[in-house]
């Protein structure tokens, strides 16, 4: 009997135009897929195969779409309302700076701290706790496949603090890039424990980059 490996690819979805700086949050927003190079990268260096899994979102399903042009064959996505980005409520459509104006200043890493509700909205804890029950469950459902999740910046915060059991204000620290790829594998061990290992965050892989990126996790994984 040996250990089963779920392995969750994250996508953070391509970068969405704003040049006045708007807080967009759950707004359904378009997004820039011209970056080819990078959807490249991804398509080399993520799985054939794999599930794929998208929020509701045009900009997650835009991603995944051109991931799948740039040449890796992928299925329909399934989306996933849970998968959506924190809703920030009133906030959305003002600035960063007219934010920090009504609440008295900013954040280091985020809007707000993790447990501060926006007007009408939801704290990142709340997206934590709505997310959580579905990566189990995909997780369960489909042990010991890859899954490729196209979300967003908080919900790949979101799945680093699911994996390494972090407090959510701690998890607010990662810096989550467009089109970065974050990789978290689900263990199930010979005697029935579990865990969860961190293979990649936030990376960018380009064409050049995918071959060294991959050695370098196999020499990792042989470590563990």
């Amino acid at each position: 009997m040996t250990a089963t490996v779920t392995r969750w690819w994250w996508i953070r979805h391509a970068p969405v135009p704003n040049p006045e700086g708007r807080c967009y949050g759950q707004g359904d927003m378009d997004c820039d897929v011209s970056d080819v190079e990078s959807f490249q990268g991804l398509s080399t260096m993520l799985p054939k195969g794999a599930l794929l899994v998208t929020s509701d979102l045009l900009r997650t399903k835009k991603t995944a779409a051109a991931i799948a042009q740039a040449g890796l064959d992928l299925p329909a996505p399934i989306e996933e309302v849970s998968l959506r980005e924190q809703s920030f409520g009133a906030w959305q459509g003002m600035t960063h700076p007219e934010i920090w104006d009504t609440r008295g200043g900013r954040h280091p890493y985020w809007l707000a701290p993790a447990y501060e509700r926006p007007p009408e909205g939801e704290s990142f804890a709340d997206v934590l706790a709505r997310l959580a029950p579905t990566v189990n469950r995909l997780t369960r459902e489909h042990a010991g496949r890859d899954i490729v999740s196209v979300g967003h910046g908080g919900t790949v915060r979101a799945a680093l603090s699911i994996a390494l059991n972090l407090h959510p204000e701690s998890a607010l620290a990662f810096t989550i890039e467009n089109l970065s790829l974050t990789r978290l594998d689900h263990i199930v061990g010979t005697d029935g424990t579990t865990h969860w290992r961190v293979v990649a965050v936030n990376q960018r892989p380009k064409l050049d980059d995918v071959s060294l990126l991959r050695d370098s996790w196999v020499k990792a994984e042989a470590k563990a």
